[in-house]
This record gives C-alpha cells, sequence and structure tokens, in this order.
C-alpha cells in the first residue's frame, strides 16, 4: 500500500493510483478497529471520487459492525457538526480539502467524553497493513439529514450585521449548501460564484492561495461595486477575505479581525496562532486584552493549543479558524457570520481596517525542493546563532528588526521558508541572503 498516503494530520492521495475504492473500504474496517467507535457519521464533497470511495468506505465499516450514518455531500463542518452534536463516537470526511482534483481523501475523528479528537492518517498504518479483520455481525447504514439543525446552531452566530453587498466565491465546492439555508435570515445581498460543485474545478484551483485563484472574484467585486468578498477551498473548512479592491486579506490579520470580536466578549481568553503569523499577531492580540498562544504550523497543532489553554480561538496563514464554541473544530461559516459583525460594526473600508493592522513587511512562504532538510536547518541554525533561536516548527530566528522561519514540510521534500522585516527594504536584502544560502548548501 502506498505509504506516502498517511499523512500527519489525515489520508490523502491521488485518485485511483495511490487511494480507490479498495483502499476506502479497508479505512472504513481500520477506523473501526483503532477507534472503537460503534456509530459513525460519514460525508463526502464535490470531487468527482466522492460518492464511489464513500459506499466503500461504508462497507468497510460495516463489515466490522458499527453503523453508518450517511449525512451525504456537505462541508467538512458538516461532518464536525455531526459528531459534536448527536450522540454519534466517529466520522469521517471524504475530501482531499484544497489539493488538485486529481486528489481525495479521508478526514477521520473521534468523540471521547464528549470531546472531539482528530485521528491522524498516520495512526492507522498498523491496522491497514492487516490481511484480516475479526469477523463482526454486519452494522447497517442509515441516512441522517443535519440541515435544519445545522442551520438553527449556525445562524446564533450572526449577531448585528448592516445591510451590505458581497461577493462570495465557493470555488466549485460544497459551501452553498451552508449558506443557503441562512442567507435568508442575513441583510446582506451575496453575488454568488462558483457555487455549483464541480470536481473538475472549471474556473480556479480549489486552493484559494493559488496563483490566479482570486483573479475571478476580484474583477466581480470592482465590476459590482461591492462591500467586499469571500472566497472558500473546496471543502469550505478554509476561507479568505477580499477586500473592496480586490486584495486578498492576509489571513493572520484576518485573525486580528476575528479575535478582537471575540476578545471584547470574553475578556483576557486566549487566542492560538501558528509560528509564521507576523509578529504583529501576539503584539495585537496583547492590546485587544487577550492571551497570545503560539503554536506550530497546521490546524491540528493550533487546535490542540486553543484546546490545552481552554482559549476562545485560533487560527493560521493557510485560512482555518477555530472555535471554543464550535467543538474546538474550524469553520468557515462561523468566521463568514464573525467577519461580517465586525466589518459591520467598525464601519470603515475592509482595506483601511487592514492596513490599521498592518504594521511589519513579510514575504509569501518561499519553498526549496530539497531531500535532506534536516541537514539545511542545521547549517542555518549556525549561521544565524546570534539571533534569537527556538524549534517549534523547524526553527525560528529573531533579530531586533527582523526573523525568518525555515520548516520543513510534512508531507514533501520541500523546506518552507518565511521572512518578515520592519521596513521593506531590509526585506528584499533578506529573502536574497536566505534564498542564495538555502540554494548554495
Amino acid at each position: 500500500m502506498e505509504q506516502s498516503i498517511f499523512r500527519s494530520y489525515d489520508i490523502r492521495g491521488i485518485y485511483p493510483s495511490q487511494l480507490n475504492e479498495e483502499t476506502a473500504l479497508k479505512v472504513g474496517r481500520s477506523f473501526v478497529e483503532h477507534a472503537g467507535a460503534k456509530k459513525i457519521a460519514v460525508g463526502y464533497d464535490g470531487r468527482l471520487s466522492g460518492p464511489a470511495l464513500l459506499k466503500s468506505l461504508s462497507e468497510g465499516i460495516i463489515l466490522q459492525g458499527a453503523d453508518v450514518y450517511d449525512i451525504g455531500q456537505t462541508p467538512t463542518e458538516g461532518i464536525y457538526f455531526t459528531l459534536g452534536n448527536y450522540d454519534f463516537d466517529g466520522a469521517i470526511m471524504v475530501t482531499a480539502s484544497h489539493n488538485p482534483k486529481e486528489y481525495n481523501g479521508f478526514k477521520m475523528l473521534v468523540k471521547k467524553d464528549g470531546v472531539i479528537q482528530m485521528v491522524r492518517g498516520v495512526d492507522l498504518v498498523l491496522q491497514m497493513e492487516k490481511e484480516n479483520f475479526p469477523e463482526k455481525n454486519q452494522g447497517n447504514i442509515f441516512k441522517k439529514d443535519i440541515w435544519q439543525d445545522y442551520y438553527e446552531f449556525i445562524i446564533k452566530f450572526s449577531g448585528e450585521i448592516k445591510p451590505l453587498k458581497l461577493v462570495v466565491d465557493g470555488s466549485n465546492g460544497v459551501i452553498g449548501k451552508a449558506i443557503s439555508g441562512i442567507k435568508e435570515k442575513l441583510p446582506v445581498q451575496i453575488i454568488e460564484l462558483n457555487f455549483t460543485p464541480d470536481g473538475n474545478f472549471p474556473n480556479h484551483s480549489p486552493n484559494p492561495l493559488l496563483e490566479g485563484s482570486t483573479s475571478q472574484i476580484s474583477v466581480e467585486i470592482k465590476n459590482q461595486n461591492v462591500d467586499f468578498g469571500f472566497i472558500f477551498d473546496s471543502d469550505a473548512d478554509r476561507i479568505f477575505l477580499i477586500d473592496e479592491n480586490g486584495q486578498m486579506v492576509p489571513a493572520d490579520i484576518t485573525l486580528l479581525f476575528l479575535a478582537n470580536h471575540f476578545l471584547q466578549k470574553n475578556p483576557g481568553s486566549a487566542i492560538a496562532y501558528n509560528a509564521i503569523c507576523s509578529k504583529y499577531t501576539p503584539e495585537f492580540i496583547e492590546k485587544m486584552g487577550g492571551k497570545p498562544i503560539k503554536t506550530a504550523v497546521g490546524f491540528v497543532n493550533v487546535r490542540e493549543g486553543l484546546m490545552k489553554n481552554n482559549g476562545v480561538m485560533g487560527g493560521e496563514l493557510s485560512g482555518h479558524y477555530c472555535f471554543k464554541d464550535f467543538f474546538f473544530m474550524d469553520s468557515g461559516v462561523i468566521a463568514f457570520l464573525t467577519l461580517l459583525q465586525v466589518i459591520s460594526k467598525d464601519g470603515r473600508k475592509v482595506s483601511e481596517i487592514a492596513k490599521e493592522l498592518s504594521v511589519y513587511f513579510k514575504s509569501a512562504e518561499m519553498n526549496f525542493q530539497i531531500e535532506d532538510k534536516q541537514a539545511i536547518i542545521e547549517k542555518i541554525k549556525e549561521k544565524y546563532a546570534d539571533g534569537k533561536q527556538d524549534y517549534l516548527d523547524g526553527v525560528t530566528v529573531e533579530y531586533k528588526d527582523w526573523w525568518f522561519n525555515v520548516r520543513p514540510s510534512n508531507t514533501e521534500p520541500l523546506l518552507r521558508l518565511t521572512i518578515e522585516a520592519d521596513t521593506k527594504e531590509m526585506l528584499e536584502l533578506k529573502k536574497i541572503e536566505l534564498r542564495d544560502f538555502i540554494s548554495k548548501n
């Protein structure tokens, strides 16, 4: 079996060469044996292979004696809601999140003592390698309609919102199902882009962060003279704010929009952020009266930091935002509703609010194809030994007027570099310096 599909956070690979119906059947059987779950919710996003993989996954689950409750096509947060809100002890979402169209995979969760826990892909490797599974009395498959309960739960996060005109780009994913049941209760006009699920992703990449993904919504925002916009990834667990000029607001600035709102309601609470967010993130969280919690990169790590500190919310540069009041899971829709409130209350244009929080100059993440990633990290530690170093995720080195982080990818032979400086000139200088050093070593 292809070992690369077992990721730090989930199971993910190219369909059908790396991951197929046989894999899905084994995932179902292995999950039951590993987790001991008896009542498992399942769902799938808009990918073309989703229905076939869900069918085989469900067959595997019932073969091991557990019951399946199929909620159908859903944003990933629909599965989180189902597991958190009802009497289930396990859940699996068939999704490859924002990966290209040829990918699919499985996000797996269990609930123990009322707390949702994420099952990592690597946790299932030993079970998946088994040739024989213990025989069980076969379980059953049921349909489960969550939507009325979901709408009633999620609309509670809407609060006071002014009449606004928005463009929302669904990336031909599955956000439409979540928005359709609440939009009539909101005083906003939504111009919908790419709301029809299409696993071919004909209009742009399912990943909003890839170059060109926001071109369509940017043009639409300018042409329609709207207040601002949002773009979701294909399974709708990530959301990005687009200002009135069609420019994407960096996700760590959006995190501060959200943090300010929740800290006003929960003074002194912890806010989790990851190691490559701007240094203004903890600075502003403290100014807002919150307690900043720095974590390693990756939603699983941000969530863990949030839970350990009983924080109110957390977020990261990939556009995931998680909330204590949503089982400590991420929700693109809660972020959407909260941002509508924040922007309504402030009254200024989105670009003006964002500019106030943008006090440093930060590079986009740079990637280097390197096999021996740790060797390069050790050389960087030595070269920049005069800086303040921490090893939470790769190595972060801080100086008075600039800092950088170099970390290995969990899934690819890549070294990822992020740099931030007090001035644009310093940023450009250090980009050249570090790029040359990494490339030559």
